[in-house]
């Protein structure tokens, strides 16, 4: 449903701090389609910035995530896109600066892909929240916005304690069930790969860890998860949760080898709980995941229940 012009809307303040946007038509579908649902982009010159393969020079795009929370209050941060950027700008990051102007001001900050490098590098710093979330061109700039998305993006949104309960059989190796509680943060596993051993690594134990990733292939998925194992980092976890790991192709040489087998690897070499089916990542239907905040993970055989809480709001709807 569109929201009236004359009915109290939601500033959105756009970040291009890595890729350009490749179709400036998409972009400016996905702010016309923010805007007939009452989100106003305040920035939309940011989409028109060209740096080698970045949305604008190291500087601009520093001034970008430093501006977060100096706009209006409860203004909405969100990511263009993804594609790659962000490492090369995190030691010259104030963290702490951003932090406490998004608190002063009520920003939520969502994105995904190359954005989980500031995200988790921003929860390291200042143990502050983020979404893990939908992007401006691939999500709300796509032929046809999903329902699904929409729906959790404005449900957590608005919502202090906020619980979504996912049907997804457990396939690969034996299936957990049970209840856990603790700190959810994640993303894309190739982002979590790239920061260990630097200091934008958060150090969470006990926590539910979730990861996604794409045009990466089960035996590199693997990999990513082996190395994140033997770094001490998912043993460490109350629960690992998979999302989409999606656009890949196997070969004959996988010889059935696929991310069932993948699963299946990872339940036997482990004593921490496995979950897969979370709708989240480089896909059309996904929530809107708090990172940093507190969540309990009930999971059966044929799904779970997710129940979040601890995050940055917009204001409830009237």
């Amino acid at each position: 449903m569109s929201t009236p012009s004359n009915q109290p809307h939601t500033e959105v303040r756009l970040i291009a701090s890595s890729g350009y946007p490749h179709d400036v038509a998409i972009a400016a579908r996905g702010c016309a389609w923010l805007k007939a649902h009452g989100y106003h982009t305040t920035n939309p010159d940011v989409l028109a910035r060209r740096y080698l393969r970045f949305g604008g020079t190291d500087a601009e795009r520093l001034a970008d995530l430093h501006a977060i929370g100096t706009g209006t209050p409860h203004e909405l941060t969100l990511a263009v896109r993804g594609g790659y950027g962000i490492a090369r700008l995190l030691e010259r990051l104030d963290f702490a600066q951003i932090a406490e102007q998004a608190r002063a001001s009520g920003t939520p900050i969502v994105g995904h892909s190359d954005f989980t490098a500031f995200q988790l590098a921003y929860l390291a710093a200042t143990g502050a929240v983020t979404f893990a979330g939908p992007m401006l061109l691939a999500d709300f700039g796509a032929d046809t916005v999903d329902p699904f998305m929409w729906e959790h993006f404005e449900g957590i949104l608005r919502d202090p304690a906020y619980t979504v309960t996912v049907p997804a059989p457990q396939n690969g190796g034996q299936p957990f069930s049970g209840t856990v509680a603790g700190t959810l943060w994640g993303g894309n596993l190739a982002m979590l790969c790239s920061l260990l051993g630097t200091p934008y690594m958060p150090q969470v134990e006990g926590g539910i860890l979730f990861l996604e990733d794409i045009n990466e292939p089960p035996y590199r998925v693997e990999r990513m998860l082996v190395q994140l194992h033997q770094a001490g980092v998912l043993g460490t976890q109350r629960a690992i949760v998979l999302g989409d790991f999606s656009n890949y192709r196997v070969t004959d040489y996988d010889n059935g080898y696929d991310m069932d087998a993948v699963v299946a690897y990872l339940r036997d070499q482990m004593q921490v709980p496995v979950v897969t089916g979370l709708p989240f990542g480089h896909c059309a239907r996904k929530l809107t995941l708090p990172v940093g905040a507190q969540a309990q993970l009930s999971a059966r055989a044929d799904g779970f229940t997710l129940g979040l809480s601890g995050y940055p709001l917009l204001p409830a709807l009237a």
